[in-house]
């Protein structure tokens, strides 16, 4: 158990966006079915399931993908993974029938990326059981091509975390996926039957620790359709002690080459730096990202990635269990990190089991904001322990530009509303300018959190089409400089918990009415835009430049 900090005094300065649910009134009706309501028999139940922010039909506007659970018991009437089609007006139509995605199972995790650069974004799932690769054919269906590409695996396994990416540079997106654990329903013991199985005096579900390591993998791209597991090559598939949860593929140390991040529960998350050659070295300790700043393991869930001091580095959040702080990282620009938790007041929190998120300027004033969204893994203790409840606040951290943070109580009924949430993806559902945020709430409808930004603050917005490199632009870094500071973001295929956000990079600008543009592809290519007028989507293919929006409805 760690204290929290004690809080500063209200900087008292208006935050100038606000959100409100709007599922339901978009037509985000039905509930995601994950493990029990009242009590969870095994972990299998707990940890949930993420969602994406995904332009599945190249129209210029996001539709939504939603992941489901099931139940112990088998799964309920409607119990599925959905797609939303989105209807340009505020509102969604459920298409999942139509778009031959309709499965049931444990499913964990999304990522998104166009594998075979025919300019359709494809949905990668994982799954307790057999992950699945759904080809995007273009014509608003998906086919499961998990055979064919050479994706089955040989034994029961529990994928989690996902992440496509270019690790050899090659031009075609690879994979690489966490696995959590071991898992056997016929030898995990039932709750309370352990030492891993209670939670102060309250008999809960066993694991993770106690339980056996799974091994990840790594998979990668022929360029005919198909894959090839290099995870033993690699250095990926080797024993490492770690249940290993969501995945966030980015060049971290500025290299040129994609690196791999994992967050893993109560163990040493883990940081593979790619060696160029084929080959990853784990460096999560050397780095600084393995441990908390005490060197105890934490119960890492979930990662944003963003660049929240502007200094041109892509810096971590990460989210951790109650009475623990999540952790902020600052990268110095070598892929060496520093735990920054105290010194930017994030360490204030430590009420809540804490999940997706993101490092996300949510005001437009130019200063990235952090987001977090919560749930208890144990429904059964806030009975008996209501400082323990089920379901608890999205959290939010306005950004105060001096390094520091500021929690935010009054930012809108979508943020103090009481869930108990996993995944979360960050995107603009209504093409207005600001991030929205799609929410997975455990046996609920999900919620879908319309910003509402009332300040005159600038934006702007960048989607990349790779050509040397991978259609996706996935590992693309873009370095936007307005107003004397510089701010950089890059083109993930998955972070938050489980999730995939909007490929289109939001910038906030503050009052800057420009930026300039430095974009680094992973091809290698390094190409600079001066200038670019606010409050506008630009789309940038590589080495053609810009070039007109898809569908992009705003002047």
């Amino acid at each position: 158990m760690v204290a929290a900090q004690k809080r500063p005094a209200a900087s008292n300065r208006p935050f100038n966006a606000s959100f409100v649910d709007v599922a339901a009134a978009a037509g985000l009706l039905a509930p995601v079915i994950y493990g029990g309501v009242d009590n969870d028999k095994y972990i299998i139940e707990a940890n949930g399931c993420g969602c994406a922010f995904v332009d599945y039909d190249n129209d210029g506007w996001i539709d939504i993908f939603l992941l489901s659970g099931t139940r112990l018991s088998g799964a309920p009437p409607g119990a599925s993974n959905r797609l939303y089609k989105n209807n340009r007006d505020g509102t969604f139509t459920d298409v999942t029938r139509q778009a031959g995605l309709e499965a049931v199972g444990w499913a964990n995790s999304v990522c998104v990326g166009d594998y075979n650069n025919d300019g359709y974004d494809d949905l990668f799932c994982t799954y307790f059981g057999q992950n699945r690769l759904y080809r995007n054919m273009g014509d608003g269906t998906f086919r499961d091509v998990t055979k064919e590409a050479g994706l089955i695996d040989s034994e029961v396994r529990w994928g989690a975390g996902c992440s496509f990416l270019d690790y050899n540079r090659d031009g075609h997106l690879d994979l690489f996926v966490s696995n959590y654990l071991k898992f056997d329903f016929s030898k995990v013991p039932g709750p309370g039957a352990g030492a891993n199985c209670n939670f102060k005096g309250i008999p809960i579900e066993c694991g993770p620790r106690g339980l056996p390591f799974g091994k990840h993998s790594l998979y990668r791209n022929n360029g005919d359709g198909t894959f090839t597991d290099v995870s033993k090559e690699s250095g990926i598939g080797q024993p490492w002690a770690s249940y290993g949860m969501t995945v966030v593929s980015a060049d971290f140390n500025e290299d040129g080459w994609p690196d791999i991040y994992v967050a893993s529960d109560s163990t040493p998350s883990l940081l593979f730096v790619n060696q160029r050659d084929g080959t990853f070295k784990e460096q999560g300790v050397e780095s600084g990202v393995a441990l908390g700043s005490d060197g105890g393991e934490e119960a890492g869930m979930g990662v944003g990635v963003g660049d929240y001091d502007l200094d041109g580095h892509l810096d971590i959040f990460k989210t951790h269990f109650s009475d623990d702080t999540d952790v902020l990282y600052h990268n110095d620009g070598t892929g060496n990190f520093d735990d920054v938790t105290l010194q930017s007041k994030i360490g204030v929190e430590t009420r809540f089991v804490s999940w997706g998120t993101g490092i996300v300027d949510l005001d437009n004033d130019g200063w990235p904001d952090i987001f977090f969204v919560t749930g208890s893994v144990y429904p059964n203790v806030g009975k008996l322990l209501p400082q323990y409840p089920d379901k608890s606040p999205r959290i939010l951290f306005r950004n105060l530009g001096n390094g520091t943070f500021e929690e935010i109580a009054n930012a809108g009924p979508g943020v103090a509303a009481l869930h108990s949430s996993r995944g979360c993806a960050f995107g603009d559902f209504d093409n207005d300018g600001d991030m929205d945020i799609l929410i997975l709430n455990m046996n609920e409808p999900p919620s879908l959190l319309r910003n509402d930004v009332d300040a005159k603050q600038h934006w702007l917005k960048v989607k990349l089409i790779g050509t040397k490199s991978n259609r996706s632009a996935i590992g693309a870094r873009v370095l936007a400089r307005y107003s004397g500071r510089v701010q950089a973001q890059e083109v993930t295929s998955q972070s938050s918990y489980y999730s995939c956000n909007d490929f289109r990079l939001h910038f906030g600008l503050g009052q800057a009415a420009d930026a300039d543009l430095t974009i680094h592809w992973p091809s290698g290519v390094v190409e600079q835009y001066h200038s670019v007028k606010c409050n506008q989507l630009v789309t940038i293919k590589e080495s053609h430049g810009v070039v007109p929006n898809l569908g992009w409805a705003r002047s």
